[in-house]
């Protein structure tokens, strides 16, 4: 394992700071392997079945009675849609980051 260094806004840290029981390194491993593995997913646009299938499972879908067509069409809409909606994520963070937010 290799060590970062990563920097937040002062408020965010003291609101860390109140809550020494959490182990910090493993909220920022846990954020960072989910960010990593949703840009693979909209760049590399496959998608193992396991990962597949834990995506589903997360979201309390059951697809056992939808043909694989119709399957394939949701899986690509709701690819796109998360593909906007982290370009949006990700525009709001820099526009906050540069007013100082």
């Amino acid at each position: 394992m290799v060590n970062i260094t990563i920097s937040v806004p002062q408020d965010l840290y003291d609101k860390m700071k109140r809550h020494s029981e959490v182990d910090w390194s493993e909220v920022a491993e846990k954020a960072l392997t989910d960010y990593v593995e949703q840009l693979e997913l909209v760049n590399g646009r496959v998608v193992s079945s396991e990962k597949l299938a834990k995506m589903m499972k997360d979201a309390n879908l059951d697809v056992s009675c939808i043909d694989l067509k119709k399957a394939v069409e949701y899986y690509e809409k709701s690819r796109k849609l998360e593909c906007r909606r982290n370009t949006i994520l990700r525009e709001r963070s820099r526009t906050n980051h540069q007013d100082g937010r």
